[in-house]
């Protein structure tokens, strides 16, 4: 049973990553540049925006960091996309979700202008993902793409399955699976929480490839799975455990003792899709910078 290992394939893109920025750096060139904006304290999205800053000096890029009350008015936060919108030093900007509930998402994201849309929701740049054409992905999609090219992972002809549909993660992945290229080419089917359970284990127990993305701890187990398949976990939930030295375990949608005694291969979690993540942000701020 293979491990897709987020540390070695994260690690992989990186390195990559920091070749070419020493390069650019040696040409006497400026390197990519991205600017988070964090409304509120959220502890995750803290710890996520942390992680994503680390891994920008790791790679040699730069970064920058806009904090903003969770009272902020949506006027605001819109005055401030539009300012790093004109910085040409600026090549990706990310808003941290969830906002708070008076700020419409949908408008904020619009308001990114799409050659910096580097967490790849713009609607123009979701078009062009539909299409086929080079555009930002998602950068969770992107991640799980980059672990399959990684370790060599055959999805050509093979049946997969999407357990999701969010625009964040379900949707794209089902789109990226059956897309014409190296780790595309799947037959896909997209479950969600209308899927009758019974048609849900069927497929499931059919699919070569399973990617579970519902937010929901150990919602898949050995039972569902194919022996020999591929299991790509995002799931990633906050459980309370009073014996944990945090109070809390993380947990993922596959329940990993029980899914690795049939699979092929599966992601952990921690240590999986969630490192892949932010290499998937990474390489799309340096198509940003690239133009593309």
């Amino acid at each position: 049973m293979l491990v897709l290992d987020g540390k070695i394939a994260s690690a992989a893109v990186k390195a990559s990553l920091l070749e070419q920025t020493t390069a650019l750096k040696a040409a006497g060139k400026r390197t990519p540049h991205l600017a988070a904006i964090l409304v509120g304290t959220n502890g995750a999205s803290e710890t996520y925006v942390a992680s994503k800053v680390k891994n920008c000096e790791e790679t040699g890029f730069g970064s920058s960091l806009y904090r903003f009350e969770d009272t902020v008015s949506e006027a605001a936060l819109l005055a401030q996309i539009e300012v790093l919108n004109q910085d040409t030093n600026v090549d990706g900007i990310l808003v941290q979700l969830p906002l708070p509930k008076h700020i419409d998402d949908a408008k904020v994201i619009e308001a990114i202008d799409p050659k910096k849309d580097v967490d790849g929701f713009h609607p123009a740049n979701v078009g062009r993902l539909v299409q086929g054409l080079n555009t930002f992905i998602p950068a969770t999609p992107y991640g799980v793409m980059l672990m399959l090219a990684h370790f060599n992972i055959e999805t050509k002809g093979k049946r997969a399955v999407v357990i999701g549909r969010s625009n964040i993660v379900g949707r794209p992945m089902s789109i990226l699976l059956s897309a014409e290229h190296p780790q595309g080419n799947c037959t896909v089917t997209c479950c969600h929480r209308y899927t009758p359970k019974e048609d849900l284990i069927d497929l499931c127990s059919k699919a070569d490839i399973i990617v579970v993305a519902v937010g929901i701890p150990d919602f898949v187990d050995a039972s569902m799975i194919k022996p020999g398949a591929v299991i790509i976990d995002v799931g990633i939930t906050r459980v309370i455990d009073p014996t944990a030295a945090k109070g809390f375990r993380i947990k993922g949608d596959v329940n990993y003792a029980s899914a690795i005694t049939v699979a092929s291969a599966v992601t952990p979690v921690p240590g999986g899709v969630g490192l892949m993540t932010i290499a998937g942000l990474l390489k799309n701020t340096m198509k940003a910078y690239q133009g593309l």
